[in-house]
């Protein structure tokens, strides 16, 4: 079994050439949220290359300390390249964060599943001033939608071993209250078009596809390929995403 830091080792320029974004509007309610008292502390949790950073950064106010913080330091590497006045380092982000008192915006953007989620909200909730937020995003696929995205998820499930689709189905809510008085999620469902060599990219830079290529070799390759061929038009295929974020508001 891999240790958590090797996940995403060696795979880090490809996960940032390949993976999707995140709508911003999601992270301007964070931001909108946040009490008018100065140029907060942010923290990127389980921040990775810096995606989330690329529709957050833009929106913070002008002054604001970023620091971004991964266990991976592959992954920082890459981040630290993009985002050089961000404050980078390499560790678990509950460690980090009970280390601050004073954040005024912690968020997790598809890294909150990959982590002790109960310290993480006991360590996000320590780190927030009065009013501070805590933000947890995810892309998840719609393969409720069926056709292509659903279908993947067989893939996924058939090679990936322990695999299943709904890995992420954490009541996130549930969870940021037990810290939290105030928690409130948003979601934005939005469709984002491929080429087949884009797709099985995307796949590849994955944790899952990792699995799976360990388990069975090209072949698992191969078959996305396959899959992408039948559903491909114009040489595109179309790949439906639920984004939701949670939001905890710390009392002031």
């Amino acid at each position: 079994m891999p240790t958590p830091e090797a996940k995403f080792n060696g795979l880090a320029d490809n996960y940032d050439r390949a993976r999707p974004r995140y709508p911003a509007a999601l992270f301007a309610h964070a931001v909108g949220l946040l009490p008018d008292s100065g140029p907060p502390v942010v923290v990127d949790a389980g921040a990775g290359t810096g995606i989330a950073l690329e529709a957050l950064f833009p929106l913070l106010p002008k002054g604001s300390a970023v620091h971004a913080v991964d266990l991976s330091e592959d992954m920082v590497r890459v981040g630290r390249e993009k985002f050089p006045t961000v404050h980078w380092v390499v560790g678990t982000a509950e460690e980090y964060l009970a280390s601050l008192d004073s954040a005024g915006l912690v968020v997790a953007a598809q890294a909150y599943q990959w982590m002790d989620r109960p310290a993480y909200v006991r360590a996000a909730a320590h780190s927030l001033r009065g009013g501070g937020v805590c933000t947890v995003v995810q892309n998840n696929r719609d393969h409720e939608a069926g056709g292509f995205a659903s279908e993947y998820e067989d893939l996924l499930e058939e090679f990936s071993p322990g695999y299943r689709r709904d890995y992420r189905a954490i009541d996130v809510a549930g969870e940021l209250g037990e810290r939290f008085a105030h928690v409130e999620r948003r979601e934005a469902r939005w469709r984002r078009s491929l080429t087949v060599e884009e797709f099985v990219t995307m796949s590849a830079s994955s944790t899952q596809a990792q699995r799976a290529l360990a388990a069975v070799g090209p072949e698992f390759l191969n078959r996305v390929r396959e899959l992408c061929a039948r559903h491909a038009d114009g040489g595109q295929v179309e790949v439906p995403y639920v984004s939701e974020a949670f939001y905890g508001v710390a009392a002031t």
